[in-house]
């Protein structure tokens, strides 16, 4: 039995992530289990069990299959530093969909799995994983950019760190919060306070 889904087919793979997809925004993580998932599968809940032995197993895979599809939707110009960095962080910060009920519930649900990463070495082997690679991904960005004379000369990791952090407390602010608008005023801060500083024009 596979146990982190590499080796079953991708339409299968995607059929299962897309079922935990709907099962979260249903029913959130804690109330979340195998048959909720599998009652949002075209298939039976012994092929979750074939392709994950535990909950916790399919939820770090989900994890993972979040970060591969953001990646996927950042079709920008690789020769424009800057329109790259716009777009990562516009991703992060505000790629928090339609603003329906659903969505929020999924990002809800996403708050709460992460709640579970102290207690929970999988998860928070996976939120490792997926915090060092956009990090990486930010830092490459701002490196080009001073490279390419478009930003100033500042220790580029450091910045990704700052930047990210910001990101994603403005993340948990739009879903903690009783403000609709938190994660645009933290874009609008991040923007004016960091982003204006960085660029050199």
């Amino acid at each position: 039995m596979s146990s982190s889904g590499a080796e079953q087919p991708t339409d299968t793979r995607e059929e299962i992530m897309e079922a935990t997809y709907r099962a979260l925004c249903k029913h959130g993580y804690a109330n979340l289990t195998m048959q909720a998932i599998a009652d949002e599968f075209e298939k039976t809940k012994a092929v979750l069990h074939y392709h994950y032995d535990t909950k916790d197993q399919l939820l770090a895979a989900f994890l993972e299959h979040l970060l591969d599809r953001f990646t996927g939707r950042l079709d920008v110009d690789d020769d424009d530093p800057d329109a790259r960095l716009d777009a990562l962080i516009d991703e992060l910060l505000l790629g928090l969909g339609d603003g329906s009920e659903e969505n929020r519930e999924f990002h809800t649900a996403l708050l709460e799995l992460r709640a579970q990463a102290p207690h929970n070495a999988a998860f928070r082997e996976q939120l490792t994983a997926n915090h060092d690679l956009l990090r990486e991904l930010l830092t490459t960005v701002i490196d080009d950019g001073i490279e390419q004379d478009v930003f100033h000369e500042v220790d580029a990791e450091r910045m990704a760190v700052l930047i990210l952090a910001t990101m994603l407390g403005g993340r948990v602010h739009h879903i903690t919060l009783d403000r609709e608008e938190a994660a645009l005023d933290v874009r609008d801060a991040l923007e004016a306070e960091v982003l204006t500083n960085l660029r050199k024009d």
